[in-house]
């Protein structure tokens, strides 16, 4: 028996032994291709950086109007420009079969949906792009905004996490002032006109909810933070996509769920943050947390509608 229990000891020391130097192995490998790559990436970017830098010959105001005014439009009106084609023409059926609130906007309104497009242009021309002047001020003020060196991706990162929790925090406690009956009546109550929303919808509304809790919220974090203009480029690209996403009405695949944003315009007193962190804390997502769409609320990794593999229970008759 003990010679057994010492062979044993042996084999599994022996089996042990060999996967941890080839893990070990592996991840040093993996280590160095990550790095290489990196390495590789920086200085691509770095390179282009200053290609488009000298391009306009270090001109900061002009540089600053493009990164953080005419990049992130262009993100997401060319993103919200496919989605239209599907609210109005029904196609493609790839996107389409995909809608969350089944029977509506199928297809979109497209009397409702030009006075959307209009509001979205003026709140981005008339609201956004003001704001960008005293942005401009602060960023010129941290004196780091238009270096010819570009920040570390790791930093980038680091920022991107920064800007998500300034986001999630302002938006949500402005989200919720919008909602105070006086407030909701005068300004919020034009966002709810879309009870199933489609993307561009994201900006459809009125001018101070526009300035105070779509803007604002996204526009603080870097400003706190003194980040490069590219930085800024890429967060407000993002950000503009991401809540184009979340009031789309499609849970497409390999994209953020949208279902929690989708469920507040439904029931209106629900869902009032970006990350849920909040709603959880405050308790304004117990609704949410019953239904349907909160099973539905994650990443979809399959090609079968999140509507046909979590259906909604058939009300009984009456």
């Amino acid at each position: 028996q003990e010679g057994k229990l010492w062979r044993a000891i042996k084999i599994t020391a022996y089996v042990l032994g060999t996967g941890l130097l080839m893990f070990t192995a592996l991840v040093n490998a993996f280590s160095w291709y990550a790095q290489n790559t990196w390495d590789i990436l920086g200085r691509f970017c770095q390179t282009r950086w200053l290609e488009f830098y000298y391009l306009f010959e270090g001109d900061e105001w002009t540089i600053f109007l493009l990164g953080a005014g005419l990049v992130p439009s262009l993100a997401f009106w060319c993103f919200n420009g496919v989605l239209m084609v599907a609210d109005v023409t029904g196609k493609p059926a790839f996107i389409t079969r995909y809608r969350i609130q089944l029977g509506k906007n199928d297809p979109v309104d497209t009397k409702k949906l030009r006075q959307a497009i209009y509001v979205a242009l003026f709140n981005q021309f008339f609201i956004s792009l003001p704001m960008l002047v005293p942005m401009f001020s602060v960023m010129k003020w941290w004196g780091n905004t238009f270096s010819k060196e570009l920040p570390t991706f790791r930093w980038f990162l680091v920022e991107l996490s920064i800007f998500t929790l300034i986001e999630e925090i302002l938006f949500y406690y402005t989200h919720r002032l919008v909602h105070l009956p006086l407030l909701y009546k005068h300004i919020h109550k034009k966002h709810h006109e879309w009870t199933a929303p489609i993307g561009v919808v994201s900006i459809y509304a009125h001018p101070v909810e526009h300035m105070l809790s779509n803007t604002l919220p996204v526009l603080t974090g870097p400003m706190i933070m003194g980040s490069h203009i590219v930085s800024i480029t890429a967060w407000l690209s993002l950000a503009l996509v991401i809540t184009s996403i979340s009031h789309c009405g499609y849970h497409l695949p390999f994209l953020p769920s949208p279902e929690f944003h989708d469920f507040h315009h439904l029931k209106f007193n629900q869902c009032y943050g970006v990350l849920g962190v909040l709603d959880y804390l405050h308790g304004t997502d117990t609704a949410f947390r019953k239904t349907k769409a909160y099973e539905r609320h994650r990443v979809l990794l399959s090609f079968t509608p999140l509507s046909e593999s979590i259906p909604e229970v058939p009300k009984k008759a009456e």
